[in-house]
């Protein structure tokens, strides 16, 4: 009996022994010991993976008795490979692990875990050029993650920056030279995005949505990290790509719609040598799309090859590159009278036919984009590293432009058609060389940046002139009488490339050739006072150096101007939430003008100092119930002084004295109240006016280009966890804005164009590998508008439908 007691004992031990499983734990932390909170923990070739606390802890259970390769990956930090061997199913508990400041190469994917707030990423390495928290952050940006993207079957730049809280297109991209991106109204100001992984990056087309991994909407003017040639005093917009991350996977996604879209999506990574820790990521899109007008078309095709290399554990290099080649026809807006009264005041006056395009699809253009980047990261000691940046762009135009202008003349809502064919093309070259430092001194901990830019952009134009090609009506009508000849005419002018090649044969081809240069020195650091209490001080010298028309040296001029940033942050509550305020100032170049009266004799050169925007802001930020809530609350002031303008004294002068104010709130909130809820909500207010000008026609009235002074945007998703209707999900929300002037000049009088609220709707089935998905946008087939001084017609309901299959 004694020794079958003993047999059974022996058993039983073994039997729990064998049923136990290992446990790995541990804490995460920078070089500084302050412990990082989403930090991003997975086993390499496995499907576990979690997420650090808010306390840097973090725990993955159910592990065999073996070796793994431990992944820890933080945007902002280099990712860390760690091996652990787990005995006897024992508990592994891991001393504090150090990440050290670095690039987002090698950022790991997380298959299973759960990342809570998957609308909200706010960690960046480029807002600042140092990986701050957001709540630590003195500056407001919003953060469009590619999870939001995909829950709402975005196939286009357009709708996906409808989730930034008070950005709001003023016109789809063109494609026209040295301009065709879209533009953007932002606190009050145009912007086009010219921005990708903190560097230059341009296009004259739309930016394909296929490779973002985030979008980052910088608030208000930040010339002092960016300068002001990728800036604009409302903010900046920064695309982040995709990059390669330690281990092999792709998705392979088709998307298909109504007006003929058919998009096919491609994102393949691996390991190219994974003992030298070589990464090679590759995507790639193709899109078809029709006009819901009568013409118009986009077909494009796009590549994005990626390379990481991490040579040890002090040095890594990487390297990013987009090539586009896109074919469209140009939208064509009704571009309204600058300075006579336009007959119509508002669209139902203008009797405008919206599904007529007043082109057609024999008159393209051509957009073929590249921009390559090529980054060198190297760790100096454990508080100093090194970033050496290369980027290098091109975008050109080549094909047919047209626009539709209310000359006055003809009476009848006539609107003027003019074209040309662009042949023009536009080269950037940015250098920087950064010096990142994280150290204390006298218990204060100091986050640094000292950084060199070097800049160039080279325009070439060899587009012929602008010739007459006949008139419109609104609503279908045309004419072949040219406003500016005497007689009447009645010719024809088809829509076809011979016939416009006809007309042109004519005009002369420009042949101009214009460069600038601008050299620049950069300092920043975030000084903790106190573990809640932070002060940021910026500076930037910037000078700039026009070399203007290669061949005419009568535009040359330089300019040396100082932009400075100040901000303040104070924690109540240590990263959960922050008070906070800002000074922020952006500028832009002036050149030189002719004054004195002729009368006297030659005029002469005078010159300007940079005109400036400085921006005061305060508000707060919030990080609540564990990374459940994010919120953000601001309240700005933005004055732009010394635009030049007519000397009151003197019709022959020139002085430094306009001013614009630009003021107003916002509200961002990201929210996962329970899991498998995700929000998205923005609302924001804005008051533009012109206060000095000499210009009376816009004195006291409303910037044109600051859009609707309303915007709101919503939207929810929600994923079933369990249950029969496990995987199912569904999303809803709406985007609107109050109504906006197309024109309000004192001449002209006032154009509106009326508000809307456009609601979107969508279903979804995740399942292990694959999901499938409906989206239903502008549900109620709202018929609205857009605009800059153009009339710009929205898409009507369109259903898309996208299947995807990950591996």
């Amino acid at each position: 009996m004694k020794h079958l007691i003993q047999i059974l004992t022996v058993f039983l031990l073994s039997s729990a022994a064998f049923s136990q499983s290992g446990t790995i734990t541990g804490k995460v932390v920078d070089n500084t010991q302050m412990p990082l909170f989403g930090v991003n923990i997975s086993l390499k070739n496995t499907s576990k993976g979690t997420q650090s606390n808010e306390n840097g802890f973090f725990e993955i259970n159910n592990l065999q008795s073996g070796d793994y390769e431990l992944i820890l990956s933080y945007i902002g930090f280099k990712t860390k490979e760690i091996a652990v061997t787990i005995s006897n199913n024992q508990p592994l508990k891991l001393d504090s692990i150090i990440l050290f400041e670095g690039n987002e190469i090698l950022e790991e994917v997380i298959i299973e875990g759960e990342r809570r707030n998957k609308f909200s990423r706010k960690q960046t390495a480029y807002v600042s050029k140092l990986s701050l928290k957001d709540i630590e952050n003195s500056q407001v940006y919003s953060t469009i993650t590619n999870e939001l993207l995909k829950s709402q079957i975005v196939t286009n730049f357009d709708d996906a920056l409808k989730n930034a809280t008070g950005v709001e297109s003023l016109w789809a991209s063109t494609g026209r030279g040295g301009d065709g991106a879209g533009y953007y109204a932002l606190r009050g100001f145009s912007v086009q995005p010219q921005l990708v992984n903190g560097l230059p990056g341009l296009t004259n087309g739309t930016i394909n949505p296929a490779n973002i991994e985030r979008i980052e909407v910088l608030k208000g003017p930040s010339a002092t990290f960016f300068g002001n040639a990728v800036s604009s005093y409302g903010g900046l917009i920064n695309v982040v790509t995709k990059k390669p991350y330690a281990g092999t996977g792709g998705e392979l996604s088709f998307t298909s719609g109504s007006y003929g879209l058919n998009q096919i999506v491609g994102d393949f990574n691996t390991a190219l040598n994974k003992n030298e820790n070589l990464y090679f990521r590759f995507n790639t899109a193709y899109t078809t799309e029709q006009s819901f007008q009568d013409a118009g078309f986009r077909e494009s095709f796009f590549v994005a090859p990626s390379l990481s290399y991490k040579v040890n554990n002090k040095l890594s290099f990487s390297f990013y590159g987009e090539i586009t080649q896109a074919t469209q026809t140009n939208p064509m807006f009704l571009f309204l009278n600058r300075s006579a009264p336009t007959e119509a005041s508002n669209l139902e006056e203008l009797g405008y036919n919206n599904k007529l395009s007043f082109t057609s699809n024999d008159l393209t253009l051509q957009n073929p984009t590249q921009n390559y980047r090529i980054e060198m990261d190297y760790k100096l000691s454990d508080s100093w590293q090194s970033q050496t940046l290369l980027s290098k762009s091109s975008t050109s135009t080549n094909g047919y432009y047209s626009y539709l202008f209310d000359f006055g003349i003809l009476g009848g809502n006539t609107f003027t058609r003019y074209i040309n064919k662009q042949n023009a093309n536009t080269q950037t070259t940015d250098i920087q060389q950064n010096f990142i430092g994280d150290f204390k001194i006298a218990s204060m901990r100091n986050r640094i940046v000292v950084g060199l830019d070097y800049f160039n952009e080279t325009q070439v134009n060899n587009s012929t002139g602008y010739a007459f090609y006949g008139n419109i009506t609104p609503n279908g009508g045309s004419n072949g009488d040219n406003p500016f000849t005497s007689n009447i005419e009645n010719d024809t002018f088809p829509l076809s490339t011979s016939a416009v090649d006809a007309v042109l044969a004519s005009q002369g081809v420009a042949n101009v050739k214009s460069t600038y240069h601008i050299y620049s020195l950069y300092f920043s650091d975030v000084l903790n006072i106190t573990d809640k209490f932070s002060a940021m001080l910026g500076l930037r010298l910037d000078h700039f150096n026009n070399d203007g028309n290669i061949t005419n040296i009568t535009d040359d001029f330089d300019q040396t101007t100082f932009s400075p940033k100040f901000g303040l942050v104070y924690q109540p509550i240590k990263d959960k939430l922050s008070l906070f305020g800002n000074y922020q100032n952006g500028f832009t170049n002036v050149a030189p003008q002719l004054v004195g009266n002729p009368a006297d004799g030659p005029q002469t050169l005078q010159n300007f100092d940079p005109e400036q925007a400085n921006q005061l802001e305060f508000g707060f930020k919030t990080n609540l119930f564990n990374n459940r809530l994010n919120a953000t609350v601001s309240y700005y002031d933005i004055k732009v002084k010394d635009r030049v303008i007519t000397d009151p004294a003197s019709p022959f002068n020139k002085i430094q004295g306009g001013e614009i104010v630009s003021k107003g709130f916002e509200i961002e909130i990201n929210a996962n109240p329970f899991q498998g809820l995700n929000i998205r909500a923005g609302f924001s207010n804005n008051d533009s006016e012109t206060t000095k000008s000499d210009n009376i026609q816009i004195l006291n009235r409303r910037p044109l280009e600051a859009g609707p002074e309303i915007l709101y945007n919503f939207w929810a998703n929600y994923e079933f966890q369990k249950g029969a209707l496990d995987g199912f999900g569904f999303g809803a929300g709406f985007n609107g804005a109050s109504e906006r002037f197309a024109i309000n000049y004192l001449s002209t009088g006032e154009f509106i164009l009326p508000s809307y609220t456009v609601v979107n709707t969508s279903v979804f089935y995740q399942g292990n590998k694959y999901s499938i998905g409906l989206k239903l946008n502008n549900v109620f087939n709202k018929e609205y508008y857009k605009g800059w001084t153009t009339i710009n017609p929205q898409q009507p309901r369109a259903l898309l439908a996208n299947i995807s299959y990950q591996f």
